[in-house]
């Protein structure tokens, strides 16, 4: 993937092309890049089983291998200067998104086994088991909703139509986009929920990483049931964060246009996480009672 990375790079900058209203090697280069991240982060969560190493072991393989078959078809289409997603246009075209089709599935089914055998294992560190399983519960939700943008569309008709799926909901691919992302500006975009679900995997393990080396700084920080409770804390607020962007596209609303149901909800997030951020650092730490023993006054033993 990271060969794959540099490759798109140079095709950017050597290769005009363009595909659906953005440069053509614009989306291995995202797609590599993403993968990268991921593949580390599962081989990270793989290393601290305590069991099960030999099934993690294959679902791991599993998880790469389909990630460089899928990588493959998005490389040689852009070579061909073709779609690589939704394209039915030709029987090439409809076996090679149908191939891909089946490389998600087995990815999926590969992370859900690796999530199992989290869910199974002996970790130490509850705050550290909590937010791998909760991430990669959330990152599994999120690869998810890439099965969402494979139905038809109003007016695609399987077998009818060359193109069939699409990432925007209420209006056509390729439109008005944000810059680097390729996000609609006009419509809703199920890439949103897909890219903060799937990166659910670095992010949380990022917030858990800050919290552990703010420890030795913050004395609150230093209790395990502290950091437990904000781990979850933060857990929770990704999950609520995830679904709201997705109520979002599903409505066909861009990112950067929340109308105001959007907006209140977003509040609520909000305020939610900082109440309960004040709750979880409010815990009474137990002193030590320090005791005095007395002692007690010897009885006289009289002696005849």
């Amino acid at each position: 993937m990271a060969v794959v990375a540099v490759m798109s790079a140079v095709g950017l900058v050597v290769d005009d092309r363009v595909l659906m209203g953005a440069r053509i090697w614009f989306k291995p280069l995202k797609f590599s890049v993403s993968f990268v991240a991921y593949g580390l982060s599962l081989a990270w969560m793989l290393s601290l089983l305590d069991r099960g190493r030999r099934a993690g072991w294959w679902a791991g393989t599993a998880v790469a291998a389909t990630s460089a078959v899928e990588m493959a078809i998005i490389t040689g289409q852009v070579v061909r200067g073709k779609r690589s997603h939704f394209n039915h246009q030709t029987p090439l075209d409809e076996g090679l998104f149908n191939t891909m089709a089946v490389t998600v599935v087995i990815l999926w089914l590969g992370t859900l086994a690796i999530a199992v055998l989290l869910l199974r294992a002996r970790i130490p560190d509850r705050a550290a088991a909590w937010t791998m399983r909760c991430g990669i519960a959330i990152a599994l939700a999120g690869a998810a909703v890439g099965f969402l943008m494979a139905q038809p569309t109003p007016g695609q008709r399987r077998g009818e139509s060359s193109i069939v799926g699409a990432h925007s909901v209420g209006v056509p691919d390729g439109g008005p986009s944000m810059p680097l992302t390729g996000w609609s500006t006009t419509g809703g975009d199920l890439r949103i929920p897909h890219f903060v679900g799937m990166h659910a995997l670095q992010l949380l393990p990022l917030v858990l990483m800050t919290v552990m080396a703010l420890a030795p700084r913050c004395a609150r920080l230093a209790d395990p049931r502290v950091r437990l409770r904000l781990v979850m804390l933060a857990c929770a607020a990704y999950a609520a964060v995830f679904t709201l962007v997705l109520w979002q596209a599903l409505r066909g609303q861009p990112l950067n246009h929340p109308d105001g149901a959007t907006l209140t909800a977003a509040g609520l997030i909000a305020a939610a996480t900082i109440a309960g951020a004040v709750a979880a650092l409010r815990v009474r730490t137990a002193t030590p009672l320090q005791t005095t023993a007395v002692e007690a006054p010897k009885e006289k033993v009289l002696v005849p």
